[in-house]
């Protein structure tokens, strides 16, 4: 990406914030636009600064990590939210992705799964650490009472357009990855999610978890 990645900082520990903007200093597209160590400071900051990433701490002192999400989201749609927690959980994650969150990764992940991270929820995708992913699949997925392919069958193009959504990619993208109109991709759409039952975000991860589709190749040009 050759455009600069603007990043706001929302939590209160100095040596996290710190340690956080110099493992960034090498990534000459990367650019710290603000910091916070309170959830107020943090929502009013982020409504005026539109960060592309807004990286959470979930556990800052006055708001839930889960309101502050849904407050920047509210504020700026186009803000993608990354998670940086020690909490492993995944009732965690369900919460923060219900909350508007785009992305989760743990504190003892390494650098290189940091800025992948950054990169992907920059990008609009879902990114979920590997650590818990298989905790997040076990959580969301129930093993008995359920065959291995449990919902309707969709059209090559429904899947190609909801496995796209799932990913991250605007009505837009796809409809010049393609070559059909935007209104066709929101037909797509309604009609795939409704086959699905789909209402959700996390409906939409769990689809996208069963089926392989966040492992699935980014667009391209």
């Amino acid at each position: 990406m050759n455009e600069t990645i603007k990043i706001f900082l929302a939590d209160n520990h100095t040596i996290v914030r710190e340690g956080l903007k110099r493992l960034m200093e090498g990534e000459r597209d990367f650019e710290i636009c603000g910091e916070a160590t309170t959830g107020t400071d943090a929502v009013g900051a982020a409504a005026l600064l539109k960060p592309d990433v807004f990286i959470l701490d979930m556990s800052l002192p006055d708001i839930s990590g889960a309101s502050i999400a849904r407050r920047v989201k509210e504020n700026s749609p186009q803000t993608g939210i990354l998670v940086l927690t020690t909490h492993e959980d995944a009732s965690y994650i369900r919460e923060f992705l219900q909350a508007g969150a785009t992305g989760y990764i743990l504190q003892r992940s390494g650098l290189h799964e940091l800025v992948e991270a950054i990169r992907s929820v920059a990008a609009g995708h879902i990114y979920i650490d590997s650590h818990v992913s298989g905790k997040l699949v076990s959580a969301l997925i129930p093993l008995k009472g359920r065959s291995a392919h449990p919902f309707p069958d969709l059209s090559d193009r429904e899947t190609e357009v909801l496995r796209l959504i799932a990913q991250g990619y605007s009505n837009r993208d796809i409809a010049e990855k393609l070559s059909i109109s935007t209104k066709t991709v929101e037909t797509y759409k309604a009609r795939s999610m409704h086959k699905l039952g789909l209402h959700t975000r996390v409906d939409l991860v769990r689809t996208a978890v069963q089926r392989g589709w966040l492992q699935s190749e980014s667009i391209s040009g």
